[in-house]
């Protein structure tokens, strides 16, 4: 299983990226982002650079692939990825493309995990790559690519799952990275600086790349590398859901949260339900609601919010609620205050589609008793104190 990772460490330098495969890399990108590319924008610049970086990888990938029989095949992505998708949906479970052929894990429509890179090896086993421009990004990276690899280990049977990362800046220095190199299925490859690279063009050949797919020998579509271990990911969100409120709500206690059990660790995010209007009161004296620094009170709640939706973050079991706007179709996802009670985070929208579809379909179904056990048994929420507290 190793073997093609130990060839890619020892050979993926040999193969510098020419024009030619930067200008191809180019196909991969919508014409909006191409304009970007030389942007004074930098925040704009800087996105649009880092789909170019992770084409060209896919690109030299693709070539390098030709050069060994330890590549079984290279999963297609970006402008190779079909030219219709599937929308997400409730009950959708597996890996798809995206509308512009980014690879998603999906648990009943929610995307779970993107995959910038995979490839099969020569015995059959499945590979995947992180592609990075700065190692701004690594603050949650290491958790990150620790639940990629229970989630793909699940899913195709693999006790353990080779990970290739590339970078384009060297972060080898990193304690994140040094980390991750130490278990020997982990790879770092790095290439010429995004600044090296873009000298090679002008922003006027930005005009002259094909949005067209090629034909490649090694090239396989998600669909042909289906899952070995199908699963319904709503039915394992369901059972992790009951064995928490069993734990809190029994003598066992919280404690046990963390010990290990038969159920696969791939439930990152647990939704209890909706709230019951006792519930919501209940919240709202035990743990203040606050939105741009304004409190709000039981009776805003109702008028503002049609639906409050408690959720927890697994593994750090860290309390999450969703307030359902009346006037906009959106939910304020509220996270837990330093001080005590929840504070505004973000929105969730349509745009996260899957989620988004779950999230309306949360009916109540939570109590004033249930809801304050389950608040109870996470710290996060219990003000300065928690900061001490252990995790369970």
């Amino acid at each position: 299983m190793l073997q093609m990772i130990t060839w890619l460490d020892k050979n993926f330098n040999s193969l510098q990226p020419t024009r030619a495969t930067i200008m191809r890399a180019l196909r991969h990108l919508r014409p909006a982002d191409r304009k970007k590319l030389f942007s004074e924008d930098i925040p704009e610049m800087r996105t649009a650079e880092g789909r170019w970086f992770e084409a060209i990888v896919y690109e030299m990938i693709l070539d390098l692939s030709l050069q060994t029989d330890l590549i079984l095949s290279v999963v297609a992505r970006g402008a190779d990825g079909p030219a219709k998708v599937r929308r997400a949906q409730l009950g959708q479970n597996g890996l798809f493309y995206s509308n512009i052929g980014d690879i998603k894990v999906r648990g009943n429509g929610q995307d779970l995990a993107e995959v910038d890179m995979m490839l099969v090896d020569h015995t059959g086993a499945l590979t995947f790559g992180e592609i990075i421009t700065s190692p701004a990004d690594l603050k949650e990276f290491e958790a990150e690519i620790r639940y990629k690899k229970q989630l793909l280990g699940y899913l195709y049977g693999q006790p353990t799952v080779p990970f290739l990362l590339i970078s384009s800046v060297d972060i080898s220095r990193t304690a994140v990275v040094r980390r991750l190199l130490r278990e020997p299925d982990n790879v770092l490859l790095t290439t010429p600086t995004c600044e090296d690279l873009k000298a090679l063009i002008r922003p006027r050949d930005l005009k002259q790349s094909s949005t067209r797919r090629i034909k490649h020998e090694k090239l396989v579509s998600i669909a042909d590398i289906p899952p070995r271990r199908p699963f319904d990911y709503k039915q394992l969100h369901d059972e992790r859901m009951q064995s928490i409120i069993a734990a809190v709500t029994t003598d066992r206690g919280v404690g046990e949260l963390g010990t290990p059990d038969e159920i696969p660790p791939i439930v990152k995010k647990v939704l209890f339900g909706g709230l019951y209007p006792s519930a919501v009161r209940m919240l709202d004296a035990r743990y203040p609601i606050r939105v741009k620094g304004k409190t709000y009170d039981p009776d805003t709640i109702q008028k503002q919010f049609s639906k409050v939706i408690l959720a927890v973050n697994i593994p750090e079991y860290r309390p999450i609620l969703y307030l359902r706007t009346r006037d906009k179709k959106e939910y304020l996802k509220m996270v837990p205050s330093k001080a005590d009670g929840f504070k505004f985070e973000s929105r969730r929208t349509p745009h996260m589609a899957g989620f988004f579809l779950w999230l309306e379909s949360v009916k109540p179904s939570l109590g004033a008793e249930l809801t304050r056990a389950l608040l109870d048994a996470f710290p996060a929420v219990h003000g300065p104190e928690a900061a001490a507290a252990p995790e369970p």
